[in-house]
């Protein structure tokens, strides 16, 4: 009953995310009537823009953070450890902690760029940024600092999304000053926002899955059963309706 009520609100969620963009073309045609003036569809339109970002995040925090793996009885044709152990754990760590570092350096970016110009933020040089990974990595390691990361990402995540959406409402052009802007050749910054928040998802639950209880401090790893990949295509279905919202959106 629990599983059957999850996937109700689930689907419950996405049918919405699905109609809300006409519902909002509704609000701007609507406040366009009247752009010069404040009016209640007006600050409707301004407020739907946090609706799809929060949901996303409350359905992130509560189905792709907290993640639960089955332990069966290690059979040692079942198991990965040694080099090819230390091979995926350095790359996905590395991977994960480069991503969140240089997400987080998108949003502050952002806010410098809309609304404290004049004040321009550099871009980490290598020692910096070498830095910032090693402390991210430090805190993916540890359970409750993880956690706590992933909440800070997915704040993150809401507040990228409302400075796109200022972006958008205003018609502010974005040009090579903005970092995000150099994100895989794409024009739609919501598209490229929900990327990186993608591959950060699926790096997250990869990592949750290699540091799973004892498995580093047994160096011992379990390789994934058929009932192991249900997260990731969880998350790619998931995010699949998410990128059908931004791009009817646009």
């Amino acid at each position: 009953m629990i599983i059957t009520k999850n996937k109700t609100k689930l689907l419950v969620t996405l049918s919405f995310l699905l109609i809300l963009p006409f519902v909002q073309k509704q609000w701007f045609n609507l406040y366009s009537l009247n752009i010069n003036d404040i009016s209640f569809y007006s600050i409707l339109y301004y407020l739907s823009g946090a609706i799809c970002p929060s949901l996303v995040s409350l359905n992130s925090l509560k189905n792709y953070t907290y993640y639960n793996f089955k332990k069966d009885k290690i059979i040692n044709t079942k198991i990965i450890k040694g080099k090819r152990l230390l091979f995926l754990v350095a790359i996905n760590l590395i991977f994960l902690s480069y991503l969140i570092a240089d997400y987080i350096y998108i949003n502050f970016d952002l806010i410098f760029n809309l609304f404290l110009e004049g004040i321009n933020v550099s871009k980490p040089d290598t020692l910096q940024l070498s830095f910032f990974i090693f402390l991210i990595s430090i805190l993916l390691i540890f359970r409750k600092s993880r956690f706590l990361l992933k909440k800070v990402i997915l704040v993150n995540f809401i507040l990228i999304s409302l400075y796109l959406w200022h972006l958008q409402i205003n018609n502010i052009s974005v040009d090579d000053q903005f970092h995000i802007y150099r994100y895989f050749g794409l024009n739609d910054l919501n598209l490229i926002n929900l990327f990186i928040l993608v591959a950060i998802e699926i790096s997250f639950y990869t990592w949750s899955f290699l540091s799973y209880k004892t498995n580093l401090s047994d160096w011992i790893v379990a390789k994934p059963q058929k009932r192991d990949v249900t997260p990731f295509l969880n998350i790619l279905i998931f995010y699949f309706f998410i990128i059908i919202y931004y791009s009817k959106l646009t």
